[in-house]
């Protein structure tokens, strides 16, 4: 007859793994609410102007190519008494920034009123464009990008790409082959 001890690791590898499949699944149980959440960052540019979300959109094909342009979502928060301006988006992995929807019909420029929020990109005009990337970029990738105000002064953060499930707009609307009326 063998000694138990041997017997005993053997027992309790195999017990081990059985407990922890008996607990409840940790997502099945309500936790407490995370406050925050935002996808991009958040970054303050003076006492009175935010910048918030800051993100790239995601790909529709996952991946934006060296030579592409991207729209650039975020929102511009002032909370102070005077209005500013946005009057450039620079970064050294892309070529140029251009708006659609630009004030005033200045090349680049996107208004900022007093005590009052701007959402850039997703909800309409105005728009931001990174044009021709200079290296190409995947979801969760970032590249630097400056934004410039007329009176905050300017800063610099890491813009993300957007995760996939976004949904993005299509570029060109093909009909669906299925649809194909001359198929008949």
């Amino acid at each position: 007859m063998r000694p138990p001890t041997r017997l005993a690791p053997l027992l309790l590898a195999t017990a081990l793994p059985l407990a922890a499949c008996s607990q409840d699944a940790p997502l099945a149980q309500p936790g407490p609410e995370v406050r925050g959440g935002a996808v991009g960052p958040d970054t303050v540019v003076d006492e009175d102007v935010s910048l918030l979300q800051v993100q790239i959109e995601y790909p529709l094909d996952g991946v934006h190519d060296e030579g592409d342009d991207a729209r650039l979502f975020f929102a511009v928060a002032n909370t102070g008494d005077t209005p500013d301006r946005l009057v450039e988006v620079s970064g050294p992995d892309f070529a140029g920034a251009s708006t659609e929807g630009a004030d005033d019909g200045d090349s680049f420029a996107i208004d900022v009123p007093e005590d009052d929020n701007v959402y850039v990109g997703a909800e309409g005009e105005p728009v931001v464009v990174l044009e021709d990337l200079q290296r190409s970029l995947r979801s969760s990738q970032s590249i630097p990008v400056t934004f410039v105000f007329e009176q905050a002064g300017e800063v610099t953060l890491d813009a993300m790409v957007a995760a996939a499930g976004q949904n993005p707009t299509p570029t060109v609307d093909f009909p669906d082959p299925d649809e194909d009326p001359t198929d008949e």
